[in-house]
């Protein structure tokens, strides 16, 4: 090739990788913009609300093209119309804009019935649902009373595809209507009609139907982040805002998802905190950020300073919350006020200082000794005596990294789990190794507590320990080491293969066609599923397949998969003191005991230690027992 062809190549090569890269990084969100905005899946997940919204959202948006066609036809804002629709098309198109009016009437009277009859516990009532609802009536009604007036004036051959129309023409026949006082009649109801449905769009701003406009724009710039992923504060060295403790530190997608709220409750529904008794709730969050921002704009004189910690939250709101993400998994809307959470516990724990005892002594615990328990760092290996554990140094070489955590490394029960996992490592002749004392906390437990400076430094440490020795995958057993490790360790250069020991575990042959023993578990067995490792990451199927494998046959609880209740651990509240009151894990052991388990199978550090302080809270030791994945396989495979 010429040097003059080449370098006609080059910007052909360059423009077309700058349309592929734009492509990639819009894609998403056009694919988000109809699936969530448009066909809103999410909206489905409930049956009775479903149904309801439907029917009014496809019926006025029919509606509204309906009218556009109608308008289009007359001579007003163009110098042209169209011809469209005509003959059968015409029928049709009546046919079609009937059933959309009736649509829009039967969502109407379902929402009614709903907020006066239903009454759902989180449903609550304010002047712009009512507002919105008695527009979305008159509007079909008048509607149909207008077609009933031109049907009774014209009286057309094809009047019977206008059925709701028709039937109404009838009625007003029936009555005493002439033609002619039905013309007289049409004129006045356009005007009427007209009126009713620019007040309804002129309506869109100061109501609740801001929903309309502010969701669509929420999902297209929400933050395409995985699920689990929290923000990072960049150069934050030199970041002069640490967290947020104003309105205004929001940022403005943060700021227009909080008008995208439609306060329909369905992330309340979901919460754990809330549902067990704590006064947190994510939509009570939401809502009041909005009426901080909202108060926080106003002219001359606000109402309102926009200090969140002055007149809008109590100092201990903001840790109440579990980080779980049900509240997020459930709103059509995308909202995330675990981000908001997080953003005003960073204010707290970086700037003012003003944070829960027990707060202040994890991350004390953390910073000191490099783990939440304050357990002396020396000790990281206790756990591993008797194994022939190999400890990685620099330059070595392996199949598996096992990263072990620090619930594994330090706390009583979850060092026998680790040393379970280790017999079946072992058992499965399996390449691996440990970091031993170059291994640190990984800091998740200090980025949910708002600490993202200590944070960002444990994570420095750990990769720094991992850039030294070579392996092919980093394997945990903690699904909050496996989240930060796979999803946020990225943000400072990662790029590792990240498994949690279920997913290896199922990649092996080691439970396929096991006969069990003598000492396997025996009685009904249930398995929780913990938030960090399905709600977040989706992994499902490899923890119940591992049991299915093993013969031990797991049931489901009540609430399990994407709807799993949390177990109360996450976010840090492992380290909080809470209400004997309101503990999430009471009730999600309640949850246990309606199914009559013997034993609770978990897959997580967290979970294990919130079943076990529940279990031996209530003096039920002799009825339930809490047992992780590796320990029920190792106890299968032991001879």
């Amino acid at each position: 090739m010429t040097a003059q062809a080449t370098a006609q190549s080059e910007p052909k090569s360059t423009t077309w990788h700058a349309i592929s890269s734009t492509f990639q990084k819009v894609s998403p969100r056009i694919r988000d913009f109809f699936v969530h905005a448009v066909i809103q899946v999410r909206v489905l997940k409930k049956a009775y609300p479903a149904v309801m919204h439907k029917l009014i959202y496809i019926g006025v948006t029919i509606q509204v093209l309906g009218t556009i066609i109608n308008l289009l036809n007359m001579l007003l804002f163009f110098p042209w119309t169209i011809t469209f629709p005509r003959g059968t098309a015409y029928l049709i198109y009546e046919l079609v804009m009937d059933i959309a009016g009736g649509m829009i009437l039967a969502g109407v009277i379902m929402a009614f019935f709903r907020r006066l009859v239903l009454k759902p516990k989180t449903l609550e009532n304010r002047w712009d649902d009512y507002y919105a609802l008695v527009l979305l009536t008159l509007i079909p009604l008048l509607g149909f009373t207008m077609e009933g007036t031109r049907l009774l004036a014209t009286n057309p051959a094809w009047a019977a595809w206008s059925p709701i129309g028709n039937l109404v023409a009838r009625l007003m026949a029936a009555l005493g209507m002439t033609p002619q006082g039905a013309t007289q009649l049409h004129d006045s109801l356009w005007w009427i009609h007209a009126g009713v449905a620019l007040l309804l769009v002129a309506s869109i701003p100061f109501t609740k139907m801001r929903h309309l406009v502010n969701i669509p724009l929420n999902v297209i710039f929400r933050p395409l982040r995985k699920a689990g992923t929290l923000e990072k504060i960049e150069n934050i060295d030199q970041a002069e805002i640490l967290g947020v403790g104003k309105v205004s530190e929001f940022t403005s997608q943060q700021l227009l998802s909080f008008d995208a709220c439609v306060n329909c409750g369905r992330c309340e529904e979901a919460c754990p905190a809330n549902i067990s008794g704590a006064t947190y709730s994510p939509r009570t969050l939401i809502q009041n950020l909005r009426k901080t921002m909202v108060d926080s704009l106003e002219t001359p004189k606000p109402k309102t300073n926009q200090e969140l910690f002055a007149e809008t939250f109590s100092e201990s709101y903001p840790w109440q919350c579990t980080t779980c993400g049900a509240c997020t998994l459930r709103c059509p809307a995308f909202v995330n006020p675990v981000d908001e959470i997080i953003d005003m516990r960073r204010y707290q724990a970086l700037t003012t200082g003003k944070v829960p005892k027990s707060v202040a002594d994890a991350l004390r615990n953390i910073e000191r000794q490099g783990n939440p328990w304050g357990i002396p760092a020396q000790d990281r290996l206790n756990w591993s005596e008797g194994l022939n554990l190999r400890e990685l140094a620099p330059g070595d070489e392996t199949d598996v990294l096992f990263f072990v955590g620090c619930a594994s490394a330090f706390d009583d029960r979850n060092k026998k789990v680790a040393r379970s996992f280790v017999h079946l490592l072992q058992k499965a002749n399996v390449n691996f190794g440990v970091l031993g004392f170059d291994e640190t906390c990984c800091g998740e437990t200090a980025r949910r507590m708002g600490n993202e400076y200590l944070f960002q430094v444990f994570a420095e440490q750990n990769l720094e320990a991992m850039s030294k020795i070579k392996f092919n995958r980093i394997v945990t057993q903690c699904p909050h080491c496996y989240n930060t490790l796979k999803n946020e360790y990225p943000q400072l250069g990662s790029s590792y293969n990240i498994q949690h020991y279920t997913e290896f575990l199922t990649g092996l042959s080691l439970t396929k066609d096991i006969t069990p023993n003598g000492n396997g578990m025996k009685g009904r067995l249930v398995y929780h599923d913990s938030c960090y490792l399905g709600r977040y990451n989706q992994i499902y199927q490899a923890p119940r397949q591992l049991l299915k494998e093993a013969k031990l046959n797991p049931l489901e609880l009540p609430r399990q998969g994407e709807n799993s209740f949390c177990c109360g651990g996450g976010g840090g509240q492992m380290w909080l003191e809470t209400d004997p009151n309101t503990r999430i894990n009471h009730r999600r052991l309640a949850d246990a005991l309606q199914v009559k388990a013997d034993v609770v199978a978990t897959a997580c550090p967290y979970c294990l230690l919130m079943f076990d302080d529940a279990i031996r809270s209530k003096g039920l030791s002799e009825q339930v027992r809490v047992m992780d994945i590796a320990e029920l396989l190792d106890r299968q495979l032991s001879v």
